[in-house]
């Protein structure tokens, strides 16, 4: 079930398995609630996704994120 979730992310945005697990070790360590955190996570996967993210949209995803409004079955998105 889990490396199908990665193969399908993979296959929709061309970001490797290894590099969604260092993201997700880097949010893990780092402080979620932290909006520089945050900005830092976005901007990466912005650069390695090569889509760009508007501050409007960023300001969403960091407001989602801190108030815990993140739907939990994540995968359905996917």
């Amino acid at each position: 079930m889990k490396d199908n979730l990665f193969e399908r992310i993979e296959a929709k945005t061309n970001v490797d398995k290894d590099t969604i697990i260092s993201l997700a070790k880097k949010l893990q360590q780092g402080d979620y609630k932290n909006e520089d955190t945050l900005k830092e996570i976005i901007h990466e996967l912005s650069t390695i996704t090569g889509r760009e993210v508007s501050e409007e949209k960023e300001a969403k995803i960091i407001n989602m994120i801190v108030n815990d409004k993140v739907p939990k079955d994540i995968e359905k998105y996917v």
